[in-house]
């Protein structure tokens, strides 16, 4: 299945002779220093001082990026600020499963989805740390409506989901061209791909798995004579669990979750997604775990054969926190499951951390925390 280097272009991640020009059109672009300074400065954003400061920031940003001429330089200077996130946000990251996956090997990794831009960082970190090639990142164009945020995910090793594609035949074309990409990427060129089990964030705290993915990944190959299975062997996929003691956007989810019971549904504001994302960075997880899975063979008859396989692995992986026990307790939902015995800083710490979620919103938040555990044991 060769394809010419063009036939990607539309989808692929940045080049590494195409950097030094995303990264000069980076540190002119007005959108992306405002937003910087929305950041980084809330209060100044949009008084008198807005102008000067953006100058100031486009100064600053040609300074540190100075030296960024290739995919790697740019991950190299991402891991150290990863380094202090880590320090600064959570109380420890651990890695588990990666010692049975080969370092020489590519892999299309399937993770849980909790965080837009943390989940895949957190990856690349536990692979870039042990000294493995960091995956190349799916991430839908619903996410890049800016020019800046198109170029900060493509220089980062992003390839586009075109989920705005319209009509039958358009979708269609899209998710070929998707499902081609990820087995040139696999297969042609060992580069390993994470992508997300189902759009959008498991807001819940359910974690499941769309068929719809799966049937993707056979579309490159349905007329190759290959059969479904031998074409998941092929793609090596590997489930990937992604655990956070907390959630930084724990109350907007439950909020949301809330408004769309009681209305239907719920709009997102113009930039809420960029906040969303500067929020996943800078709040606070407790302890945060990546777990990877064992590579899936052949024995799969269909789409759905594979969603409960990669389901039941990522339920397998899931690190289960005190948070997530103390929410079933406080929900009256533990029943005859034995909640383990938590000392007094760490009830006093999720009490806290309840107590800060608004009124209305506390029983989804509850849930949210509560519903890896009713998964784990099969009550969902």
């Amino acid at each position: 299945m060769n394809a010419s280097p063009e036939a990607f272009d539309e989808i692929r991640p940045y080049r590494d002779e195409e950097v030094r020009e995303v990264v000069e059109r980076l540190t002119k672009d007005a959108e992306f220093k405002k937003a910087i300074l929305r950041f980084k400065f809330p209060k100044l954003a949009n008084s008198l001082l807005a102008l000067p400061l953006a100058w100031l920031v486009g100064r600053e940003l040609s300074k540190r990026l100075a030296k960024i001429n290739t995919i790697h330089d740019l991950q190299v200077y991402v891991e150290s600020y990863m380094a202090e996130m880590i320090a600064n946000t959570t109380q420890g990251f651990s890695v588990e499963g990666l010692e049975n996956l080969k370092a020489d090997e590519s892999y299309l990794f399937i993770s849980n989805h909790r965080d837009i831009a943390m989940d895949p960082a957190f990856v690349n970190y536990a692979l870039h740390v042990k000294g493995r090639n960091t995956v190349r990142i799916a991430i839908g164009d619903n996410l890049l409506k800016k020019n800046y945020v198109n170029d900060l995910m493509r220089l980062n090793k992003s390839f586009i989901v075109q989920r705005s594609a319209k009509g039958v035949r358009q979708m269609m074309a899209a998710f070929n061209l998707l499902s081609r990409y990820i087995h040139h990427s696999i297969k042609e060129e060992n580069h390993s791909i994470w992508i997300a089990q189902k759009e959008g964030r498991a807001k819940d705290g359910i974690d499941r798995t769309d068929p719809a993915i799966i049937k993707m990944f056979y579309m490159a190959e349905k007329k190759s004579g290959k059969s479904f299975g031998e074409c998941i062997a092929g793609l090596k996929i590997v489930p990937v669990a992604l655990s956070y003691e907390y959630d930084p956007l724990d109350i907007d989810k439950s909020r949301e979750l809330v408004q769309i019971e009681q209305e239907g549904h719920y709009a997102k504001s113009e930039f809420e997604d960029i906040t969303s994302i500067a929020q996943g960075i800078a709040g606070f997880k407790g302890k945060v775990q990546v777990a990877f899975g064992q590579p899936l063979g052949k024995n799969y008859a269909d789409a759905d054969a594979v969603a409960a396989e990669v389901d039941r692995q990522i339920r397998q992986l899931y690190k289960l926190y005190p948070s997530n026990y103390l929410a079933l307790e406080a929900l009256n939902e533990a029943e005859d499951f034995t909640i383990p015995t938590f000392d007094a800083r760490t009830k006093a710490e999720f009490t806290q951390r309840l107590a800060t979620c608004p009124e209305d919103y506390k029983q989804q938040w509850l849930k949210l925390y509560a519903n890896p555990v009713k998964n784990y044991l099969g009550r969902l």
